[in-house]
């Protein structure tokens, strides 16, 4: 080692080759890599809460769809099912999914109450059903008379128009 007058200290015959460099560069690429792919997987699980969140609102809209439904059908006297309005008389195939897929809800359907979130107000259509005979009665009434049967069916819409949840139930009255 030589030293020079101002003090510094020289090596001679050192030889840098920038290996460290490489070696930095190469880390600097592999944890981009890992953040670029921490990022994707991130944005796959913002994606996939967000869908989770549309059906759950979906599913609570027909929930509120089929609320409204019985909710009419608990009125002291019902208007004629005449096949409008949201009032059908039963449908062939009502009991199938692709029915419901093809339904135009837009004409046939009644709105129920809006709830918060939705892009569309939930929709419901009630079919009359044949009447089941009662069971039981009494001796001093005699047997009960026939119950009435009505099958509601509601369709609703989640925060987009892209998750629909369609659900059934059963009202005898």
């Amino acid at each position: 080692m030589n030293k020079l007058a101002s003090g510094a200290v020289t090596c001679a015959g050192s030889r840098e080759r920038g290996a460290v460099l490489i070696v930095s560069l190469v880390l600097l690429l592999v944890m981009t890599i890992l953040g670029m792919s921490s990022m994707r997987s991130t944005t796959m699980q913002e994606r996939m809460a967000g869908n989770l969140r549309d059906s759950n609102l979906a599913f609570q809209a027909a929930e509120a769809g089929l609320r409204a439904g019985e909710a009419f059908l608990r009125q002291a006297t019902l208007p004629p099912f005449a096949g409008s309005d949201g009032l059908l008389l039963r449908q062939d195939g009502a009991g199938q999914a692709d029915f419901w897929n093809a339904f135009n809800w837009a004409d046939n359907g009644r709105a129920a109450p809006k709830p918060a979130g939705v892009a569309e107000a939930p929709q419901f259509v009630i079919e009359e059903l044949p009447p089941m005979a009662a069971e039981g009665g009494s001796l001093k009434f005699g047997p009960l008379s026939e119950v009435a049967v009505f099958r509601i069916t509601a369709r609703g819409v989640g925060g987009t128009t892209d998750a629909v949840s369609i659900l059934q139930t059963t009202y005898r009255r």
